[in-house]
């Protein structure tokens, strides 16, 4: 049976699925925060009750996306109200939060704790107490409000774009029904499996630990040790809180595995499943995993956009699912195969085309855009993920280089051309450009600019000479970082700024990001660049 769309009909809607969970194991479990266990039936309750307080068709809401159950009882309640769930992070500048609000259409906020969303000017709705949930008539929601059909939006998250603002992407309640089905299976989760809320709440890894996590009744764990930048507490949070399964930022993992090795310690026998993505993994990384006492934890290599609803193709790297795989520190690690709802083609220069019931609706209120990205094929719709993919001998793709100047910080996924606009909108830039350095496996932002030539005379006592040379290439350097932060959430934030006297340009007349690098990454006069600690 399929729906209009072509793709086979994805039943019940992960709402119903959690719901039946819970209504089933009302006393199991469902989220962990820093000791005290919310419940499965608690959590319906409370979902349900917030689900009444935001009313039929509630249009997209804004929550605030931070590390805390009552994140995840707002996603569920939105949800379960056939609404659509927009994750705002209060750590954003306040001019970023506004324009994610209004370019995702929010008409509704659940603030909780978080003072800063009250700033938006649309209505609020407060999260119930969960001592106060049975008062809350009429305690259980219409069982299939307006907009819980298939092809309604379930989320709205922002990817980067090149105009200077992010792309809010449209993703249905199908393509989130049968990621969280497949992500189930994918990870072999059961009850007993606890798993480690540690991504960003801003972007869809985060998914991938709550909502498989919830529609197979396992618990989901929150604690700020996660975050504490501690490997040694880190390890003893996953010991102490008996995790089986972690989904890390690949990131991560490569300075996780460094720790491994220079520290001796070892990764606690509970953990069965560690799950990364975002960004390749280091050969020299595999090899010191293989040489590690690893050998029955599943490490699992995942690929996907946010425009195809997290993962959509995943290989074992190592572990007991992956027996005889050798690792020689410098074969490079495959992304894997497409999981079973995933629709794959290569098309031109071999960029992977991605179809199926994940896919997103496109990007909202941008159709321009839209059709850029989205194509179809003989009747199929296909995202153009940009990265060009090889398939090796025993099928599986491994990643060849993107097709565009795109790149991933912390597992993000960037457009430096977002950057560039901010930077030009400054009025004592000329021009810029930014690319990505890696160093220790994590990438970074670095940014060449060059000045307009009265910004230095401006900053100079008029008619004298300037008595510390450099000095007003320092102060725009400073000037643009605070233009940026008060612009930007932190990851698109250079490390690095670096005024130059003009950039590297193509044949054709385009920048040149990699040649602008080549040629000022090491200036003679250090003077002129100003950095940023993230």
């Amino acid at each position: 049976m399929s729906n209009n769309h072509g793709f086979p009909q994805v039943a019940p809607d992960l709402i119903d699925v959690f719901r039946d969970i819970a209504r089933r194991n009302p006393r199991r479990p469902a989220i962990v925060h820093h000791g005290p266990a919310l419940t499965y039936g608690r959590l319906l309750e409370s979902a349900n009750a917030l689900a009444t307080r935001l009313g039929p068709e509630p249009g997209t809401v804004a929550v605030p996306a931070v590390h805390a159950p009552e994140t995840v009882v707002a996603l569920l309640g939105v949800l379960t109200a056939g609404g659509t769930y927009c994750p705002v992070d209060p750590a954003f500048p306040a001019a970023r939060r506004q324009a994610m609000a209004a370019a995702a259409g929010c008409r509704t906020a659940v603030p909780g704790s978080s003072g800063d969303l009250l700033r938006l000017a649309i209505r609020l709705v407060e999260l119930p107490e969960p001592s106060k949930n049975s008062g809350d008539p009429p305690g259980s929601p219409p069982a299939h409000p307006p907009g819980t059909a298939p092809e309604q939006p379930a989320y709205i998250l922002f990817t980067s774009g090149s105009t200077g603002q992010p792309k809010p992407v449209l993703t249905p309640r199908r393509a989130v029904t049968a990621t969280a089905h497949a992500l189930g299976g994918l990870f072999r989760l059961t009850p007993e499996d606890r798993v480690l809320q540690f991504a960003s709440l801003n972007w869809d890894t985060c998914f991938e630990e709550i909502l498989p996590t919830l529609t197979t009744g396992a618990t989901l764990v929150l604690h700020e040790d996660a975050h504490s930048g501690s490997f040694p507490r880190f390890l003893r949070l996953v010991e102490r809180e008996r995790i089986s399964v972690l989904d890390l930022p690949t990131a991560f993992w490569h300075e996780l595995v460094h720790h491994l090795v220079d520290s001796g310690d070892r990764l606690p026998s509970c953990l069965r499943l560690l799950v990364i993505g975002g960004e390749a993994a280091a050969p020299a990384r595999l090899a010191d995993w293989a040489r590690l006492p690893t050998g029955g934890i599943r490490l699992l290599n995942t690929y996907g956009c946010t425009e195809t609803t997290q993962i959509t193709h995943a290989v074992d790297l190592a572990g007991p699912l992956a027996p005889g795989r050798t690792w020689d520190g410098t074969t490079p690690a495959p992304i894997g195969r497409a999981l079973p709802h995933v629709v794959e083609r290569l098309g031109e220069q071999d960029e992977l085309l991605i179809g199926g019931p994940a896919l997103a609706l496109g990007y909202l209120g941008l159709p321009e855009a839209t059709a850029a990205r989205f194509t179809t094929l003989d009747g199929r719709r296909f995202f153009r993920t940009g990265d060009r993919v090889g398939r090796d001998p025993d099928g599986n793709l491994t990643h060849r280089g993107r097709l565009d100047g795109e790149l991933k910080v912390r597992g993000i996924r960037v457009d430096p051309a977002e950057v560039e606009a901010h930077l030009t909108g400054h009025p004592d830039v000329a021009a810029a450009a930014v690319t990505g350095v890696t160093a220790a496996g994590r990438t970074t932002l670095v940014a060449y600019v060059v000045a307009r030539p009265q910004a230095a005379a401006a900053r100079a006592p008029e008619g004298e000479p300037d008595p510390e040379p450099g000095r007003p290439d320092r102060e725009l350097g400073h000037e643009l970082l605070a233009h940026l932060r008060a612009r930007l959430p932190g990851h698109l934030v250079p490390a690095r700024i670096t005024l130059v006297p003009a950039l590297v340009h193509t044949p054709s007349g385009k920048v040149d990001r990699a040649g602008c690098h080549l040629r000022h990454a090491a200036p003679p006069d250090r003077s002129k660049e100003t950095s940023h600690e993230h």
